[in-house]
């Protein structure tokens, strides 16, 4: 049991530590709002399960692209967006573009956490690794998506926070369905179609740590500006 809640929760730990500490050039975030959010995440398992357990007992919405991209991608994102919003952006003072990948990251990474140590119960502890270089690591990529986006709205102008907060939810969503897609349709051929699709994610997920890092150092030069 010891080594099923360890071997879930310690890929998680591992990569909210990573995101969290390259955020050191720019000063980090309290640790406490960052745990927090990692445990308000963890917590969205819950529901999750019981909303999905609801729907397959009805037999609904249980075809592979409703499973993958309904009951999975909008409902899990969604889920974590509501958190984020409301137990974050709205209520936390963003010092930087960063943070809203930090908190984005903390809320995922703690749902993929949970949601592992389940599975890890349920399917044995052999198991541990595919599910941290796929599930977990995918689930900080989402959450990072997120959080850039709503980082992003955090610094905009008026007219256009509806946009940025609007991808935050639509983009995470459209790759987290995606990605269940392929998982539950694997076979000889989407098997091969995994490795390209986590080459991307992980491409486009460090492309949006280095926009928030360009953005701050655009932002910072405008302030320094301004203060001449």
């Amino acid at each position: 049991m010891l080594a099923a809640i360890t071997a879930g929760i310690a890929p998680g730990i591992a990569l909210l530590c990573f995101f969290y500490l390259k955020q050191h050039q720019y000063g980090t975030e309290p640790i406490g709002p960052v745990v927090r959010s990692f445990v308000f995440g963890g917590m969205l398992v819950f529901p999750v399960m019981v909303i999905q357990h609801g729907f397959k007992v009805e037999d609904f919405l249980q075809s592979p692209f409703s499973q993958a991209y309904l009951m999975s991608g909008l409902l899990e994102e969604f889920l974590k967006w509501f958190i984020f919003y409301f137990t974050v952006y709205i209520h936390i003072e963003f010092n930087d573009f960063y943070d809203g990948i930090v908190y984005g990251v903390a809320i995922s990474l703690g749902f993929a956490s949970v949601e592992n140590v389940f599975y890890l119960f349920a399917y044995g502890i052999q198991e541990a690794w595919w599910r941290a270089l796929l599930p977990v690591s995918s689930h900080a990529l989402f959450g990072l998506m997120m959080g850039s986006y709503l980082g992003r709205g955090k610094f905009t102008l008026q007219n256009r926070i509806g946009k940025w907060i609007s991808l935050s939810l639509f983009v995470p969503f459209l790759f987290h369905g995606t990605y269940n897609y392929l998982v539950l349709q694997v076979n000889s051929n989407t098997i091969y179609l995994m490795i390209p699709f986590m080459i991307i994610l992980w491409f486009v997920g460090l492309r949006k740590i280095k926009v928030a890092d360009l953005n701050q150092a655009e932002f910072l030069q405008s302030k320094d500006m301004r203060m001449l």
